[in-house]
């Protein structure tokens, strides 16, 4: 700890002699990654055993070796395009239903236990379930679908809940159209509402996603490369999988966010 301590601090001093602003602070957290990645060698070099830890520079191989094969990039699409595809329609039949609720509350009373349930079953109560009822060639698509949905829907609903009410009475008063009103008044009001949910949605169908496959084992899926890699003992490949996986979700999440703040004009 007192290294840390001390790492850190020398950091600090670093980055005040580079300037202020953002220099400091991309030049932090460059050096904390590299303390993180320097232990990490040592603790691979401590343990000696390349079933138990492989450090950076094996796991960068492996993951070389994995970039070059077809294989690799066919598993990545098999994944991605299920994923994704119930990331966007968990969001959409979220937003959907949590409209319909807010203009009929009856129907919110009525979808409160199944979004409860959605929210307090275990994923891998549904993987099971899913297997049993539909095969395993889509059901990650299946589970980041259920995963997203009631994050989506709650927070739509909140969002629209917290619409001034005064806008609305104006819009009444001039008989402004719905879609008007939609574009006006409910989506500047929901943005920050649905930027959360999708901010907490995206990581979330991703390791529902992965951890489906790797439960459900269909063939050509990373969640499968992952679990072969395991099979195998092949930690250095296991933790490529990982980094891959990883890194996939954070591109599209930051691309996924950066078009929907685009969208609404925000920064």
């Amino acid at each position: 700890m007192y290294a840390l301590a001390g790492f850190l601090t020398f950091t600090g001093h670093v980055c005040a002699f580079t300037g202020a602003g953002n220099t400091m602070k991309n030049l932090r957290k460059l050096l904390i990654i590299v303390f993180w990645l320097l232990l990490w060698q040592a603790l691979a070099l401590l343990i000696h055993n390349s079933i138990l830890m492989v450090g950076p520079v094996e796991t960068l191989c492996s993951l070389w070796a994995m970039l070059r094969t077809t294989m690799f990039w066919q598993s990545l699409a098999f994944s991605f395009v299920r994923i994704i595809a119930g990331f966007l329609i968990g969001s959409a039949l979220g937003i959907l239903l949590a409209w319909e609720s807010y203009r009929r509350p009856f129907l919110e009373e009525l979808l409160a236990p199944f979004i409860l349930a959605l929210k307090a079953v275990p994923v891998a109560s549904f993987v099971i379930i899913l297997l049993i009822w539909a095969g395993n060639r889509m059901l990650s698509l299946y589970i980041s679908a259920l995963v997203v949905l009631p994050l989506l829907y709650l927070n739509t609903l909140s969002g629209l809940k917290a619409t001034d009410p005064k806008l609305l009475e104006m819009a009444t008063v001039f008989h402004m159209p719905t879609t008007r009103r939609l574009r006006f008044i409910y989506l500047p009001a929901l943005f920050p509402y649905l930027y959360s949910a999708f901010q907490t949605a995206l990581g979330m169908a991703w390791k529902s996603g992965v951890a489906a496959e790797v439960i459900g084992q269909p063939l050509g899926s990373m969640g499968n490369g992952l679990y072969n890699a395991k099979i195998y003992l092949e930690t250095g490949e296991l933790l490529s999988w990982t980094i891959a996986i990883i890194l996939t979700s954070y591109l599209f999440e930051h691309l996924f966010l950066a078009g929907f703040r685009a969208l609404f004009h925000q920064k």
